[in-house]
């Protein structure tokens, strides 16, 4: 039965509502007749209704659409009333309608059958509680495709930026002699370069919180991706030193944007996290990998520079790629433009700051702590190594190739390495990874030997590759839905900030004590990292 009404509007709302356990409905009935008296009705998705949880909605007059002339009682004409389909309705609605629709028949929430939602048998209502479903899903192989084909675009894009994020992190270590060399400068003003970059990739992830929850996903990555540009344009004339130091701090602050949405865009998906996070981040990797062979080549041209006019380049082609893909939307409704679900709503007082409610969260510091360590590492590894080669191990320019066995293996890592980490599980994958690698770090620190050296950075690589997607995706199993992007932007910003400060620690060190310091260094971080996992919660504990 259905609760009495309280008010007829003047203009129809859209048909698409949240019911008092949470779900997700649509308004099917009210009562209403033809002279106006609220006493019997005809079904409409037209006007909004209020009835009592606990209740069933079910169709009056399901059996036959008919009902009595109220102005003739003794008539046995039938007066037959066509109602409106779901895709009428949608036609006149707005487009979070349609787009939240979308989002139910790709969940399953929605079961349309001909041409009218209604003459589906058991497709009612439910309000008994939030733990049931509304209803079973039908959709078209049509909309299906079209559904997963979107979800591919989508993924492909952030690919492509990450691509761009992997290059930007392996160009700086192949070039690091030649900029010293050029600019006449040691280890320590050098590693400038680095705390400049920290300053973007902070900024970067604090911001992102902001402007993610007032101007949305679409705008955020293009506007980062936009800044990025900006810092490649700066540094590719070759020009002064602290030009160079300002660019890297647009292009940080850029990237810090771009990953932090990337990471919270990929976590909210449904269906294969694990898996598209690991395609995700290889295509750092790959990006990471390609990026020193080409740095290694211009390290000993005549325009050192000319590097970063490739990367420009990229940067382009990655600003037209993401406006042309998400279209300055917001992650919603690109989301359910690929039958995704919209995102889960705050059960917090709206008063509530947004930085409050991610800052008081332990599980966010202790990610945070963990991802500004394992990319300090990562850096710092693949950005020092070509230095520790050829000051430690008399490698010569070819050094730079080194960089690239590092990479390489990180990409290749967080492919191949999948089935293992499921065997694993993901908390000991980690473990037992980090490990093997300060046990290599060890080899590459005592053992003398070039090629034992690069074979051993390789294999660093390969296991370090997984690391990160796996903290990623465990992170979508314990922070709550509706921060889950700016709590995963916010870990992926503050972890970024990390390519900034160990290389800059390992740089101070390295003007101080010789850059042989950096082995000590990256063992004593792997192991802070291993015991920061430790602390992690395996399971999600707030709501």
């Amino acid at each position: 039965m259905l609760g009495p009404l309280e008010s007829l509007p003047s203009s129809p709302v859209p048909a698409v509502f949240l019911n008092e356990g949470g779900h997700i409905g649509t308004a099917s009935e009210l009562t209403h007749i033809a002279d106006g008296s609220p006493s019997a009705g005809f079904a409409t998705t037209d006007i909004p209704f209020r009835r009592h949880s606990g209740e069933v909605l079910r169709r009056r007059g399901e059996t036959a659409g008919v009902w009595p002339r109220r102005h003739d009682p003794h008539s046995d004409i039938q007066e037959v009333i066509e109602l409106d389909t779901i895709e009428e309705i949608l036609g006149e609605g707005s487009e979070s309608v349609r787009a939240a629709a979308s989002a139910l028949k790709a969940q399953g929430d929605v079961t349309t059958k001909g041409s009218d939602v209604e003459n589906a048998p058991g497709t009612y209502i439910s309000s008994v509680g939030p733990s049931e479903r509304v209803a079973e899903v039908e959709i078209s192989p049509v909309q299906l495709k079209k559904n997963r084909w979107h979800g591919k675009v989508h993924l492909a894009a952030l690919c492509y930026q990450y691509f761009l994020e992997g290059w930007n992190d392996g160009s700086l270590g192949p070039l690091l002699p030649r900029l010293q060399s050029h600019y006449k400068i040691g280890f320590d003003v050098i590693s400038l370069l680095f705390v400049f970059m920290a300053l973007g990739f902070i900024g970067g992830a604090m911001a992102n919180v902001y402007l993610n929850h007032y101007i949305g996903f679409g705008k955020v990555v293009v506007l980062g991706a936009t800044l990025q540009l900006v810092g490649y344009i700066m540094i590719a004339p070759g020009g002064p030193f602290p030009v160079m130091c300002a660019g890297v701090t647009f292009a940080g602050f850029g990237i810090a944007m771009q990953m932090a949405q990337a990471n919270g865009f990929v976590g909210s998906l449904s269906g294969n996290t694990r898996l598209k996070f690991g395609i995700l981040h290889s295509c750092y990797g790959l990006g990471a990998f390609v990026s020193p062979l080409v740095a290694t080549h211009f390290a000993s041209a005549p325009h050192w520079s000319y590097h970063y006019l490739i990367a420009a380049c990229i940067a382009v082609s990655n600003v037209v790629i993401l406006a042309s893909v998400f279209r300055f939307r917001n992650q919603d409704d690109v989301m359910a433009e690929a039958g995704e679900a919209p995102t889960e709503i705050s059960t917090s007082s709206s008063n509530d700051n947004l930085y409050h409610q991610i800052l008081r969260l332990k599980e966010v510091h202790l990610l945070s702590l963990f991802c500004l360590i394992y990319v300090g590492v990562e850096v710092s590894i693949g950005g020092w190594i070509v230095t520790f080669i050829e000051d430690k191990r008399g490698g010569g320019s070819s050094a730079g190739y080194i960089s690239s066995g590092f990479f390489g293996g990180l990409m290749l890592g967080r492919i191949v390495l999948m089935w293992l980490n499921h065997k694993l599980g993901e908390r000991w994958s980690i473990i037992v990874y980090g490990l093997v690698v300060i046990g290599l770090e060890i080899t590459v620190w005592v053992v003398p030997s070039l090629v034992e050296n690069a074979v051993a950075v390789a294999v660093v690589g390969l296991l370090l590759g997984p690391m990160y997607p796996i903290m990623m995706n465990h992170s979508t199993s314990i922070l709550p839905k509706w921060l889950r992007t700016g709590s995963m932007g916010y870990i992926a910003g503050i972890g970024q900030t990390g390519s900034a400060v160990l290389p800059l620690l390992t740089g101070v060190l390295a003007s101080k004590l010789g850059i042989g310091a950096m082995q000590p260094l990256v063992i004593s971080m792997m192991s802070t990292m291993i015991v920061i996992w430790a602390m992690v919660p395996r399971t999600r504990h707030i709501e």
